[in-house]
């Protein structure tokens, strides 16, 4: 347990740092929109998806590696990737209801909980 509680530790901090980094790469060529977020979500959910099936497919899941990789890597560098997973386990498993109301609701809310944050602050 606590091995790979610092395998998702140390995994963030790499996650994180090169989130950073890309969205200092972005930024230097602002055009108003936030591309640099939008990469780094969709290459984290490309990775994630790829890491997923790499581990899945031997069977080693639960492994410290595949959480280093997975939770720590991927979920420090973006946690839309773990809600692009979870959203896509909804949808396999033929839960719709769930799936819709999960996205609906983790995207509306969440930017009116960052307006309301902002507001709150100001």
């Amino acid at each position: 347990m606590i091995k790979n509680i610092l395998a998702a530790g140390i995994g963030s901090l790499f996650g994180g740092a090169l989130r950073y980094a890309i969205s200092i790469l972005f930024k230097s060529a602002s055009t108003g929109f936030p591309w640099g977020t939008l990469c780094v979500n969709l290459c984290g959910c490309l990775l994630l998806g790829l890491l997923l099936g790499i581990f899945s497919r031997y069977s080693t899941t639960a492994s410290t590696w595949c959480v280093l990789l997975t939770a720590g890597f991927c979920g420090g560098f973006t946690t839309f990737s773990t809600f692009a997973n979870e959203s896509l386990q909804m949808l396999n498993s033929g839960n719709l209801w769930n799936f819709a109301s999960y996205v609906c609701i983790s995207i509306f809310t969440g930017i009116v909980m960052v307006a309301l944050g902002y507001w709150i602050v100001k």
